[in-house]
C-alpha cells in the first residue's frame, strides 16, 4: 500500500486499514456506510435517499494513455491550482506526491471519496470531474531530469502587451480541476491541496466558469465580451490528435501535450463604449452567430480578400480573427477557456476576464507564432491585457494501478 505522507509516522491509508473500514472498499460506497452507521445508533435518525440529477452522477474516465481534461468536452467550472515545490522535494518525494494525488484524483473522478476524506458525502457526485496534472520547468529541475523536459516548456518571451503579475504566473506543478458542479470542484481542490502540503505550497489559484451544464448544448463558449471563443478549434479525431498530442518518442513524451495558461484582463468599461459594428470589426465575426463578417454561419470559411463598398477588406487585417487564423491542422491550438469575474472596485469597475487555456503538442511551433501575430496587431489588445502566464507539460495518462508521472519519475 502507498504511504500517504512521508512526514507522518502513520499514514492515512494505514489508519483506515487498521480501523473500522477495510482498504479494499474504504468509503467506495460512502452513502451505504453512512446509512448503516446511523441505523445502528438509535439517537440518529436515518437520512432518506435523495434523488440526484444525471449531471451530478456523470463520470469521465480517469485512467488511460492520455490524461482527461484536455480533449474532454469542457465542464462548467474549473480551478487551476499551481504549486511551488518545497526545498528538498527531490525525485523520490515527487514520486510519493504524485502517487498520492493520482490515487485520490482517481477516486474522486469516479464518485468515490478520497481515502480519509473528512467530508465523504462531498465526494459522491463527480459531475464529470477531471483532474489534469501539469509539470512546470521547476519540477524537472527538482527531479534532476531537465534533459527530459520538452524544450518548449519554458517561460514565454515577454510581449509588449504583457503586464504580467507574479501572483498569476509560473508554477512547478499544476492541477486543472474541472466539473459541472462548483461544490465538486471545491471539494476536490481541498483534498488535493491537503495531499500536496508535505511537498509543495500553493502559488496561485484561478477559478473560472462557463455556461451551466446543459444550458447551451453543442454551442461554442462565450467570453464576457459576448464573442464565441473556440470556433477555430481543431475538429475531434485526427485533426485534434495531430494538433494536441505528441505521437511518438520515449514513454514520458508519447501521448503528452503542453498547456499555456494566460490570464487576460478585459476592460469591460471601455468595451461598453463601442457600438456593435466596431465590436464586430475588432473581432472579425458577428457577435450573435459567430459567423465571419463574410459569412452567415459560425463555421463558414472566412474570405479575407472580400472587399466592401468602401474598397476596404470586409474582415480587417487587424481583427482578432485575421491575426489568430491558422490553416494547417498540425499548427492549430485547442482553446479551452474559462471566464473569471471577481469583485468590482468601489466605483463599479469590473475585475473580469478570461483564463485562456491553450493545449498543443508544441508551444514553440504552434502557440508562439499565433501569440506574436496577436501581440503585433490585434485590435482587441485595446481592451485586453495579459496579467498572468504559465507553461506546463501535460504528461501521459496512466493505467489502473499506475500514477501520473510514472513514465518520467518511476
Amino acid at each position: 500500500m502507498t504511504e500517504r505522507s512521508p512526514a507522518r509516522p502513520v499514514s492515512r491509508r494505514g489508519l483506515l486499514t487498521g480501523g473500522a473500514l477495510a482498504a479494499g472498499g474504504a468509503l467506495a460506497g460512502a452513502t451505504a456506510v453512512t446509512a448503516a452507521a446511523r441505523s445502528d445508533d438509535p439517537a440518529v435518525r436515518p437520512v432518506p435517499a435523495v434523488p440526484v440529477a444525471r449531471v451530478g452522477t456523470a463520470v469521465e474516465p480517469f485512467h488511460g494513455p492520455r490524461q482527461a481534461g484536455v480533449a474532454t468536452d469542457p465542464q462548467a467550472h474549473a480551478a487551476f491550482v499551481a504549486f511551488t515545490l518545497r526545498p528538498g522535494t527531490d525525485r523520490a518525494a515527487l514520486g510519493r506526491m504524485l502517487r498520492l494525488l493520482t490515487d485520490d484524483a482517481a477516486r474522486l473522478t469516479q464518485g468515490r471519496p478520497a481515502l480519509a476524506d473528512t467530508e465523504p458525502e462531498l465526494g459522491l457526485l463527480p459531475a464529470r470531474l477531471t483532474v489534469t496534472v501539469g509539470f512546470g520547468p521547476g519540477l524537472y529541475r527538482a527531479a534532476g531530469l531537465d534533459d527530459r523536459r520538452p524544450p518548449s516548456v519554458a517561460d514565454l518571451p515577454r510581449f509588449g502587451i504583457d503586464r504580467l503579475q507574479p501572483r498569476w504566473s509560473g508554477g512547478d506543478l499544476l492541477l486543472q480541476i474541472c466539473a459541472d458542479d462548483p461544490v465538486t470542484v471545491a471539494h476536490a481542490q481541498r483534498v488535493l491541496v491537503k495531499d500536496s502540503r508535505p511537498f509543495a505550497t500553493v502559488a496561485w489559484v484561478q477559478q473560472g466558469f462557463r455556461r451551466a451544464a446543459g444550458a447551451e448544448p453543442g454551442r461554442t463558449q462565450r467570453n464576457l465580451f459576448g464573442q464565441l471563443d473556440g470556433t477555430a478549434n481543431p475538429e475531434p479525431g485526427a485533426p485534434l490528435d495531430t494538433a494536441v498530442w505528441v505521437p511518438d518518442g520515449p514513454p514520458w513524451l508519447r501521448d503528452s501535450s503542453t498547456l499555456v495558461l494566460r490570464r487576460i484582463s478585459m476592460n469591460l468599461e471601455t468595451w461598453d463604449l463601442l457600438g456593435r459594428t466596431d465590436r464586430e470589426l475588432a473581432v472579425g465575426r458577428r457577435l450573435d452567430t459567430g459567423a465571419p463578417l463574410t459569412g452567415t454561419a459560425e463555421r463558414d470559411e472566412p474570405d479575407f480578400a472580400a472587399l466592401g463598398p468602401d474598397g476596404l477588406t470586409v474582415i480587417p487585417d487587424f481583427s482578432h480573427l485575421t491575426r489568430a487564423r491558422v490553416g494547417e491542422d498540425r499548427l492549430k491550438i485547442l482553446r479551452r477557456p474559462y471566464n473569471y469575474d471577481g469583485v468590482p472596485t468601489a466605483d463599479g469597475t469590473a475585475d473580469s476576464g478570461l483564463i485562456f487555456a491553450s493545449y498543443q503538442a508544441d508551444v514553440a511551433r504552434q502557440f508562439l507564432p499565433i501569440q506574436r501575430r496577436l501581440a503585433e496587431r490585434d485590435l482587441l489588445n485595446e481592451w485586453t491585457t495579459p496579467i498572468g502566464s504559465a507553461v506546463f507539460a501535460i504528461p501521459p495518462g496512466c493505467p489502473e494501478g499506475g500514477w501520473i508521472g510514472q513514465q518520467l519519475l518511476g
